[in-house]
């Protein structure tokens, strides 16, 4: 029997993010979900080391990777639309749920708890969510920034509201790495040297 699950999976690239604004370059959801899978790996390790948690930082890393896949069939809901009420911040969710369902369905039988657990963060995983969602911000304000670092005024206000978010966070490890790792994306690559 032929799975159907990584291939699937391979359609991240074609998933845009930012659909409202105007970007000078695209960014999709394979791109951004390698950024979440690092950042979430960074930010349990600085947790780890600094702040006494004793989490599984690779295991963050899977996490942050597979956070985004039910979009491969949902498609990336725009910030503004999928928060604008309760509601359909709800009804979202569900359609996710389903999404991660289907992803699941392509596996074959043996492997679907392995992966399963993976595309939805279950209770036993609670404890990674803030890691994840943080990185999923920083991933953001990444993309803020590099917009902004060539001209784009586009992504001014959205630099702003994701940075304020990130800040009430009140996790360490983010705060440690937004000052320590966060600056140099706003260097040339010869300023970096």
């Amino acid at each position: 029997m032929n799975s159907h699950f990584f291939a699937v999976m391979s359609r991240m690239k074609y998933i845009n993010r930012w659909g409202l604004m105007n970007n000078t370059k695209t960014e999709n959801i394979s791109e951004h979900s390698l950024m979440v899978a690092m950042l979430s790996h960074a930010l349990v390790v600085i947790s780890n080391k600094r702040f006494n948690t004793n989490l599984n930082a690779e295991h963050a890393a899977m996490l942050g990777l597979y956070h985004d896949a039910s979009e491969i069939i949902t498609g990336d809901m725009p910030t503004p639309i999928k928060y604008f009420n309760p509601k359909i911040s709800e009804v979202y969710k569900q359609i996710e749920r389903v999404a991660e369902e289907k992803l699941v369905s392509y596996l074959p039988s043996d492997l679907r708890d392995e992966f399963s657990s993976l595309l939805t963060i279950s209770e036993k995983d609670s404890e990674y969510v803030p890691f994840i969602k943080a990185a999923d911000k920083l991933s953001a304000l990444i993309k803020c920034i590099e917009e902004e670092k060539i001209g784009n005024k586009e992504f001014s206000k959205a630099h702003t509201s994701i940075e304020t978010a990130l800040e009430n966070m009140n996790l360490p490890c983010v705060q440690a790495f937004m000052e320590e790792f966060l600056p140099s994306f706003s260097l040339t690559l010869d300023e970096q040297d």
